[in-house]
């Protein structure tokens, strides 16, 4: 995947992980960044083409759609983290995180699969974690939504391969954005995350391993539980 000259589409762009790749992607040489959020003046980055978007909305989806029919790359990166655990949070917070961190990349993959397949393939990138592998008291929820990323994100590699579509899963420990603020832990640095991520889409990788937590998270899957 080119990104120079490439159109890509980032969900979640108005702060942290979202607004570091829709800046790096300008900083490549792409030729647009349609820049969303459900609340298109909260995106304040020039050079972008901002959208409204919920990607939990089916009818704002498919409006982004039309809109942006020239994409190549997308970028699958809003995401939500309620603070619930499974069997005592609320219900409503355990939708919430499915909905936006499962079903939203989704519905956005479905929408713009046959976009990018026009286009000769082009990419996705889906942002998902290190709680894929792993789950922890405070965050299960988040853990069970992005344990579902990481199979959509294999799965989909699998069914859009025949179209040349590359899909690549970018997993990542506690990072310095604002999902992570109420965490006094050692942070990553946004912009060495999104700058792996984006060399990954460059080199084709399957997955991005963004730090050492992460990597020693998936190498204990075959270890004792």
């Amino acid at each position: 995947m080119d990104i120079s000259g490439a159109t890509a589409l980032v969900t979640g762009a108005n702060r942290g992980l979202g607004r570091q790749f829709a800046a790096q992607l300008l900083e490549r040489g792409a030729a647009k960044v349609y820049a969303t959020a459900r609340d298109p003046e909260s995106i304040d980055l020039p050079g972008v083409v901002p959208l409204r978007l919920d990607v939990t909305d089916a009818e704002q989806i498919t409006a982004a759609a039309a809109v942006a029919s020239d994409v190549t790359l997308l970028v699958n990166n809003a995401g939500a983290s309620t603070g619930a655990d499974l069997v005592t949070g609320a219900l409503e917070a355990i939708h919430r995180e499915i909905d936006v961190n499962l079903f939203g990349p989704l519905l956005m993959t479905r929408a713009f699969a046959p976009i990018l397949a026009a286009g000769g393939g082009g990419a996705i990138l889906n942002v998902a974690s290190r709680l894929s592998w792993l789950s922890f008291p405070g965050a299960n929820a988040y853990a069970v939504s992005k344990a579902a990323v990481w199979s959509l994100t294999n799965g989909t590699r699998l069914e859009l391969a025949g179209q040349g579509t590359q899909v690549t899963g970018l997993y990542l420990s506690s990072t310095d954005t604002d999902m992570m603020a109420g965490w006094d832990i050692p942070k990553n640095d946004p912009a060495d995350v999104v700058r792996a991520a984006l060399d990954g889409v460059q080199a084709a990788a399957a997955e991005v391993i963004a730090d050492e937590e992460t990597a020693a998270a998936k190498a204990a899957l075959s270890a004792d539980l």
